[in-house]
């Protein structure tokens, strides 16, 4: 957007340097012919003078116009041309009713290189390239984070530590420091030490969901001067998904009641406390969700994938760097003197509960509301909030109420995908129109609402933000004063009025020279 309007500004500007030089040369060709003597025609210098001068100010005023008028564009630098897109799918994930899979899968397709990612969108088809609709499998979340590995070294899934993606650990448990050496995790700017270090992911609200980074931003992968020596960049991608077909409660394997999975145990085999009434612990990857009797009968297996769909551009220094922050509503973070925000201080639980109101009734809304330390000084251009079903709308405010962005679920109200009726489809997105400026040290404030009209568990309140830590160069080439009102749709009628009437004094002024016999004609040289 930016970089297409200072061009075109730029192209005005050439313009009028052209009709200068056009004009000087002109009046140097009819002053030599008159020096020489060689005219053969009276000249009338005033008349190409308005010629030159009107067709130079109409033109100005058309291209000035244009070029303070022109609305950014969606387009990468103004112009899609620059962004390449490619569509993948995950390795098969086979499904029977009541299954859950929750695998982490290594190595998989993505675009090479020192990039800029700009999207990363999602949805789970079948093996005909189908979607597949959440009331038959529930995409619970997916997530990609890049990884380096040793060359030479296969990684595998008992290789991961218990506190990667979405998945929990106890808080007495750092696990992250016995990592293998053969392997480092590129994580996200923050702001959980334990968990949700990822750079991309979403849940049922994936396929209305936009991902898109902002013109001229984009979040920076495989930079060479970052990667270890002896190490190779690659990605994982984790997918957990519940098919209900035929289960009792479709809406309770969904939120991971343990009593429908009947487990007393996780899958790391740690005891389940008994007040702890669903979420992740209990819908781990090969688990069973309850089904109803003879539904299953053996003939109902399927092959499902994740299909991803990746815009990038080459990295250069045109792009300007975004970080990703993942901030939750459940971190145990509390100010303290001496407190600098550091991930190291965030202890965050990822999900909780939302208990059954007193009262009926459309009334009854949860609200559960967290205070955080930015550990940053920068600029936010974008926000998403996730919730799951129940979810009435998040938002990140500063601490003394100014709204940064709200975020609001799009529930479905049929049975096609994109549009399954009872689930979030979708998240709207905040894109501010100038990017919001935060301090290192400020505090911003989450909050997210439920309906508690009934209970619901493993809920989530997670908000991602972007945040470039510069803005992009100044415009330039047009004057300060246009600049400065660049904006103002006055300003530009203003403009154009003055302009306009401009032009009419110059015709008048140069009709009143010819009453009065001033039209400026050179006598004949004899």
């Amino acid at each position: 957007g930016s970089m297409y309007r200072r061009a075109l500004q730029t192209k005005t500007l050439f313009f009028l340097r052209y009709i200068d030089q056009s004009l000087n040369t002109r009046l140097k060709e009819q002053e030599n012919h008159r020096l020489s003597g060689n005219f053969r025609y009276p000249v009338r210098i005033h008349e190409i003078m308005a010629r030159y001068l009107g067709t130079s100010l109409i033109s100005s005023l058309v291209l000035l116009l244009i070029a303070l008028t022109i609305s950014p564009s969606h387009g990468f630098l103004g112009t899609e041309k620059n962004i390449k897109s490619a569509v993948f799918l995950s390795p098969k994930l086979v499904m029977n009713p009541g299954s859950v899979a929750n695998p982490f899968l290594f190595d998989i397709d993505f675009p090479k290189g020192h990039i800029g990612i700009k999207s990363f969108d999602a949805e789970v088809v079948d093996e005909s390239g189908n979607p597949v609709p959440l009331h038959e499998t529930y995409l619970h979340h997916w997530v990609v984070e890049p990884y380096y590995v040793r060359k030479g070294f296969k990684l595998s899934q008992p290789d991961m530590p218990k506190n990667h993606g979405f998945s929990k650990q106890d808080p007495e448990t750092n696990l992250a420091s016995s990592r293998s050496d053969n392997y480092v995790l590129a994580k996200n700017a923050g702001l959980c030490k334990n968990t949700l270090r990822h750079f991309f992911g979403l849940g049922s609200e994936t396929r209305k969901t936009s991902t898109y980074v902002p013109d001229p931003y984009a979040i920076e992968f495989d930079n060479p001067d970052e990667r270890p020596d002896g190490y190779e960049f690659k990605w994982l991608l984790n997918i957990h998904a519940i098919d209900t077909r035929g289960a009792v409660d479709k809406s309770g394997c969904t939120e991971c009641r343990c009593d429908l999975y009947n487990v007393t145990i996780d899958e790391y085999g740690r005891t389940i406390k008994p007040d702890y009434k669903g979420g992740l612990y209990c819908c781990y990857d090969k688990s069973q969700c309850l089904v109803r009797n003879g539904f299953d009968n053996g003939e109902k297996t399927r092959t499902l994938y994740l299909k991803y769909t990746v815009r990038w551009v080459d990295w250069d220094s045109s792009v300007v760097p975004a970080k990703a922050y993942i901030l939750d509503v459940t971190d145990s973070w509390e100010r303290k003197e001496g407190s600098t925000g550091d991930s190291q201080e965030h202890y965050c639980h990822v999900e909780y509960e939302v208990k059954p109101c007193k009262t009926n009734g459309d009334g009854c809304v949860d609200v559960k509301k967290k205070s955080l330390m930015m550990p940053f000084n920068g600029y936010i251009v974008y926000g998403v909030a996730h919730q799951h079903a129940g979810g009435l709308g998040a938002s990140l405010s500063r601490e003394g109420g100014e709204g940064i962005c709200a975020s609001m679920p799009k529930y479905g109200n049929g049975v096609e995908p994109g549009n399954e009726a009872g689930y979030i489809v979708g998240m709207s997105t905040c894109y501010p129109q100038e990017p919001v400026e935060v301090s290192y040290g400020e505090t911003l404030t989450l909050e997210f609402n439920y309906s508690s009209a009934i209970g619901h568990t493993g809920v989530m309140g997670l908000f991602y933000i972007l945040v470039a830590q510069q803005l992009p160069e100044p415009k330039i080439s047009l004057p300060a004063l246009f600049q400065a009102q660049m904006k103002s749709v006055s300003f530009l009628a203003f403009l154009a009025v003055t302009v306009v009437v401009a032009l009419v004094v110059l015709i008048a002024a140069v009709a009143y020279r010819r009453q009065n016999g001033e039209d400026g004609y050179q006598s004949l040289s004899t």
